[in-house]
């Protein structure tokens, strides 16, 4: 009988750009969130995500990511996602 895997809910996915600690002064720190695929999520759960070269710009006030890389899920089949798209940050409108 095969064991079946239970994932952990309570972990926390944490990504972050040390570079820009190292080579800029940070003001202001926020946490967000990313409006996420299925096989994105896949990928960042197994720590195959990348903030190398990645900047945020605003677009009618919504807060966006470009050039985030998130490396293809193996597993995944022809509906696999675009590597470095643009995504959506998850701010608050005070924010």
């Amino acid at each position: 009988m095969a064991k079946t895997l239970i994932p952990n809910k309570g972990a926390k996915i944490n990504i972050k750009n040390k570079r820009a600690e190292f080579d800029y002064l940070l003001m202001d720190k926020y946490t967000a969130g990313l409006v996420l695929t299925g096989t994105e999520i896949k990928s960042i759960r197994k720590g195959k995500a990348s903030l190398v070269d990645t900047y945020c710009y605003v677009i009618g006030g919504e807060m966006w990511v470009k050039n985030m890389y998130i490396a293809h899920y193996e597993q995944g089949s022809y509906n696999n996602h675009v590597e470095r798209r643009d995504r959506k940050l998850l701010l608050n409108r005070k924010e």
